[in-house]
């Protein structure tokens, strides 16, 4: 490989025909940019899935109530149950793998908008009572603080208002934190006003939510020791969807609902749907693979091809040399040489390309749509790159064999009176 004189000679063949050497590169060059390009682009598009989505821990679910479908103990189907404080006890000392339990109710029901009102101003928003432990749920950028304990235990009339509510009932130079609103009559005041981290439409409906005490929230609008639903957060190591059968089979017990009915308590699981576009985007990937791979291998046919060509042209100058004595194996290393040069010059300059490519789009992107793209970072793992440019050595190795072979079995004779 440290042959000076070798390495002259291979230089001196590729430069020989720089048409047909061009066009051959060309191949391998494209079969390189497309498979570094077409992975950058899905993994910018991944994380763009990604960050439209609440950043929501994929340990999480959330448990409702809904119709019994199906008789039990003498009781009706078409039946609701009605969650109360005591199913949240039961679950937290009877399910074991919880991180988190927080129990929560929403003014009005699912998607309820409510007035909130400051002085002439009012904010059409949902008002949720909700326990310190929702934090961990959904994160924010918080300004002031979130409900806590001693908010819980003394029933305090406090309240944590979203960026959109705040700024439609505060005006700009007004600080909300210290102030009181008014819900449904009663008077909260403001110990803090968040920003959700989520984005796009799920940022929006978040920022539009005010969070007060969850006691509070019971004993000022008369609920009782109703609740709404349940949102659970396993431990680390734990699957949260058997969590969520654990809890449902909880409430089943508690609340009369046959084993069977698996309709009388609804739920949504992160874990779940974080792995189903996980696997979207693994069946992406391997699709860009198989078509990047397949690019690349045209090319190297290419490549395989002309130093056929080459091999026939070269069929006299192959004959002098196994006449003074070239063994077939430097015959075939010379060859497979000139083959592993040009494929992995052509394959650096697409990979060079590709990147140069990726990182343009991605700052135009970022000017033109910023936050709001679809498109966020598109840009390949280093490991990546050393796979793709491993697997481009192996195919210039790959390309070089036929034609190598073909050259080690010229008779010596037959090539000088060619």
């Amino acid at each position: 490989m440290l042959d000076l004189e070798k390495w002259q000679e291979i230089a001196g063949v590729i430069s020989k025909n720089k048409l047909r050497t061009f066009l051959t590169a060309l191949g391998v060059i494209w079969g390189i940019f497309m498979l570094v390009f077409m992975m950058g682009f899905g993994n910018g598009l991944e994380r763009g899935v990604m960050a439209t989505t609440a950043p929501q821990t994929i340990n999480a679910c959330y448990v409702w109530a809904q119709r019994t479908t199906i008789p039990f103990k003498g009781l009706p189907a078409g039946r609701r149950a009605r969650l109360r404080n005591a199913d949240s006890e039961a679950i937290g000392s009877q399910v074991e793998g919880i991180k988190y339990l927080s129990p929560r109710i929403q003014m009005g029901g699912y998607r309820d908008q409510n007035n909130v009102t400051r002085g002439t101003r009012a904010a059409n928003c949902s008002v949720y009572g909700d326990c310190p432990e929702f934090l961990y749920f959904q994160p924010m950028d918080l300004n002031g603080r979130f409900v806590n304990q001693l908010d819980m235990e003394g029933k305090r009339k406090v309240a944590v208002v979203g960026a959109r509510v705040a700024s439609v009932l505060f005006g700009p130079n007004e600080n909300p934190i210290g102030a009181h609103i008014k819900i449904k009559g009663v008077y909260f005041k403001v110990i803090g006003v968040f920003r959700s981290l989520a984005e796009g439409e799920q940022a929006a409906r978040n920022d539009q939510q005010v969070y007060v005490p969850f006691t509070t929230f019971q004993q000022v609008f008369n609920y009782g020791d109703r609740l709404g639903w349940f949102a659970v957060m396993a431990d680390d190591g734990v699957s949260v969807s058997a969590i969520e059968n654990d809890v449902k089979a909880v409430l089943s017990e508690r609340h009369g609902v046959h084993p069977k009915d698996h309709l009388a308590f609804g739920s949504w699981n992160s874990e779940e749907e974080f792995m189903e576009i996980k696997n979207l985007f693994d069946g992406i990937k391997l699709f860009i693979w198989f078509v990047g791979i397949c690019t690349l291998l045209a090319g190297v046919f290419g490549v395989s091809n002309i130093m056929l060509i080459a091999v026939k042209e070269r069929t006299r100058e192959i004959g002098i040399r196994k006449a003074m004595g070239a063994t077939p194996n430097s015959i075939v290393s010379l060859v497979v040489q000139e083959a592993l040069v040009l494929t992995s010059i052509a394959g650096y300059i697409g990979l060079i390309m590709a990147v140069f490519v990726l990182e343009y789009v991605g700052d135009l992107i970022d000017s033109m749509a910023g936050d709001a793209s679809v498109l966020r970072n598109p840009d390949i793992d280093l490991s990546v790159a050393l796979v793709a440019l491993g697997a481009l050595v192996l195919a210039g190795i790959i390309a070089g064999i036929l034609p190598a072979r073909h050259a080690a079995r010229i008779n010596p004779i037959l090539a000088l009176r060619s």
